[in-house]
């Protein structure tokens, strides 16, 4: 990476790094693009150009390279793993290393769960994601493209992050939900 892509690197994670501190600190609603933008020492107008989406965007900086890891956890899975096992690994992997490494992600969490625009765009960018997953379910199946079952497979699994949301025991409700989509509803014994 070249100097320029370094800075431009350094300018996008110091505007997330503001944007979730001040989120964190005064409320999600409470903060404005312009306390951001003086927060991080740029302008409101190179503010929106690292994060043309809107505000909603700075609080998820890593959305990048989630469908490539999607995709090669499709497609790059043990032997032996069906696609709804690998898929609630990587989950629950990317979870635990966040819980692990990051001792804000409590606080994240919380304020996407009391965040309604939040939790809707976060429901959105994860759905984004599933045309390229739902065709790599096909590849994998030897289909020649998606079909609905590849699609609503695609679907399902991704929409189990925002299900997980706010409950009690988020890693058993991601397992019975992946399970539910393993071995379906009379394989989980709740027939």
């Amino acid at each position: 990476m070249g100097r320029r892509e370094r800075k431009k690197a350094a300018t996008r994670q110091a505007l997330a790094d503001a944007a979730l501190r001040l989120f964190l600190e005064h409320g999600y609603d409470s903060v404005g693009v312009r306390e951001i933008a003086d927060a991080a020492d740029v302008s409101v107008t190179t503010l929106f150009k690292h994060f043309p989406d809107g505000k909603e965007a700075l609080v998820f900086d890593q959305d990048a390279d989630r469908e490539a890891a999607l995709v090669a956890a499709v497609r790059e899975r043990p032997a032996g793993r069906s696609v709804p096992q690998a898929l609630h690994a990587l989950l629950q992997d990317e979870r635990s290393r966040r819980i692990r490494t990051d001792p804000r992600f409590p606080d994240f969490l919380h304020l996407i769960d009391a965040t309604p625009a939040l939790r809707e765009y976060a429901r959105r960018m994860w759905l984004r994601h599933e045309g390229a997953l739902a065709a790599a379910i096909a590849a994998d199946a030897g289909l020649p493209g998606p079909d609905a079952g590849c699609r609503a497979l695609a679907h399902f699994a991704l929409e189990a992050v925002s299900l997980v949301h706010g409950d009690r025991d988020p890693e058993a409700a991601l397992a019975r939900i992946f399970d539910l989509l393993d071995h379906g509803w009379s394989g989980t014994g709740a027939a």
